[in-house]
C-alpha cells in the first residue's frame, strides 16, 4: 500500500523582522528547497512574493494568513484548482501615471504568463493606508476606509466572477525615514508587512476567497549599499506580478461544502517549520497538537516567543538545511536519534504525573 502524500507547512510570519524571509521574498529559496522533499507544501504569500520574482513550484499551496489561520483550525479546507480567475483592485490614492504602471504588469502578466484577469475596479474612496511600529518593533498598520476595499471586492466578485482577488493599495512615502534605510540594508522590518496582511485579511474573511496585496509606492532612488536580501523591491515601478503568478494558482477554500478526494484538511499536515522564536502564531499553536513542529534557530526576529515557553513539543534546528534533512527523515519514518552517534539503551517505563509529562512540575 502506498503511503498517504507528506504534507508540510512552511511559516514566516510578516512583519517580525524575519533574518530570512522578512525582506523581498527571500524565504522562497528555502520554500524551493523544501518542496523538493515533501509532496504538499503549504504556505504564504510573505514566503513566495518576491515583488517581480517569483518561481512557480507546482506542489505549493499560496494560501494567505487568514485562511492560513482558519485551516490550521480545523473550519477551512484547502481545494487545488488550475487557475483562478483575478480581479484587480486599485486604490483611489494610486496617482495616474502609477495607477497605469500597475495596469501595464496585469496586462503583462495576462499577455506574457497567461494569467486571467477580470476587468479592474478602482475604489469609490481611498484606502487611507496608515503604518505603525509596535514596542517590539514588529510593524502593522490600518486603513482608514476598509468598506471601499469591500465594496470594490464585492463587485468584483459578483458581477466580473472573480475567484481570488489582488490589491493595490497606496502606502505612505517615507524615503528619509531610519526604518526604510535600515531595511533596505537588510538590518530593519519591513515597514509595509504588517499593514499588508490587514488588508489581504479583511477579504479573506469577508468572501472567503484567496486574496494577496501589492503595495503601490514611488520608486527609491538608487543604493549602492543595498541589501541583496531587499533588491527584489528595486527592480520596477511595482511589486504586483508575484501576487498575480501566486494568485492564479492558489487553492479555494473549502467551507462546510460537500468535500472532494483531493481536498486538504489540517490533520493531514506532518510537518510545521517556524522561526524559533516566532511560534505564538493561531496556525503554529494549532498545528502542533497533531503535526511535528521543527523550529529554526538562526532565523532570528523580533519577537520572543519559542515553543518551550507555550508547552510546544518542538524539534530545534539551527538552520533551514537541518530543517530539510529532518522532513527527509521524518517522511522516510526514520527516527532523528538514529542519524547520531550517540545511541542509549531502552529504559524501563515509569509512570508520571500529568502535569510532570507536561513539563509543569
Amino acid at each position: 500500500m502506498s503511503q498517504r502524500p507528506y504534507t508540510a507547512v512552511l511559516i514566516v510570519p510578516t512583519g517580525i523582522g524575519a533574518a530570512i524571509g522578512g525582506y523581498a521574498g527571500d524565504a522562497l529559496p528555502v520554500a524551493r528547497a523544501i518542496a523538493q522533499v515533501v509532496d504538499r507544501l503549504i504556505t504564504h504569500p510573505n514566503v513566495l512574493n518576491g515583488a517581480q520574482l517569483y518561481w512557480s513550484l507546482p506542489n505549493a499551496f499560496y494560501v494567505e494568513g487568514y485562511g492560513l489561520d482558519r485551516f490550521a483550525s480545523g473550519r477551512w479546507g484547502l481545494r487545488p484548482v488550475h487557475q483562478n480567475r483575478i480581479g484587480l483592485i486599485l486604490d483611489q490614492a494610486i496617482e495616474p501615471d502609477l495607477r497605469l504602471r500597475h495596469l501595464q504588469a496585469a496586462d503583462a502578466a495576462r499577455s506574457t504568463l497567461g494569467l486571467t484577469l477580470t476587468d479592474y475596479i478602482v475604489t469609490d474612496a481611498p484606502l487611507g493606508v496608515e503604518l505603525q511600529t509596535a514596542d517590539s518593533g514588529a510593524t502593522w498598520g490600518t486603513i482608514r476606509h476598509p468598506d471601499s476595499l469591500l465594496r470594490a471586492a464585492d463587485k468584483l466578485i459578483a458581477a466580473a466572477g472573480a475567484e481570488a482577488i489582488a490589491v493595490v493599495a497606496r502606502f505612505p512615502d517615507d524615503l528619509g525615514s531610519e526604518a526604510l534605510q535600515s531595511y533596505r540594508h537588510g538590518q530593519g522590518v519591513d515597514p509595509l508587512a504588517g499593514a499588508e496582511a490587514v488588508i489581504s485579511h479583511l477579504v479573506v474573511q469577508a468572501f472567503q476567497i484567496p486574496c494577496a496585496h501589492a503595495p503601490a509606492l514611488l520608486p527609491l532612488p538608487l543604493d549602492a549599499e543595498l541589501s541583496p536580501r531587499s533588491a527584489a523591491e528595486e527592480l520596477g515601478y511595482t511589486f504586483l506580478p508575484c501576487v498575480l503568478v501566486g494568485l492564479s494558482r492558489a487553492p479555494q477554500f473549502v467551507i462546510g461544502a460537500a468535500t472532494r478526494p483531493e481536498d486538504v484538511w489540517a490533520e493531514q499536515v506532518d510537518a510545521v517549520i517556524v522561526p524559533a522564536t516566532a511560534c505564538g502564531g493561531s496556525a503554529v499553536l494549532h498545528l502542533s497538537q497533531s503535526a511535528q513542529v521543527v523550529t529554526v534557530a538562526d532565523n532570528q526576529t523580533r519577537m520572543r516567543v519559542t515553543a518551550e515557553s507555550l508547552g510546544i513539543s518542538a524539534l530545534q534546528v539551527d538552520s533551514y538545511l537541518e530543517a530539510i534533512g529532518v522532513l527527509v527523515a521524518h517522511r522516510a519514518g526514520i527516527s532523528i536519534s538514529a542519524l547520531r552517534p550517540e545511541a542509549t539503551q531502552l529504559q524501563p517505563f515509569v509512570e508520571k504525573s500529568l502535569l510532570t509529562r507536561l513539563g509543569r512540575c
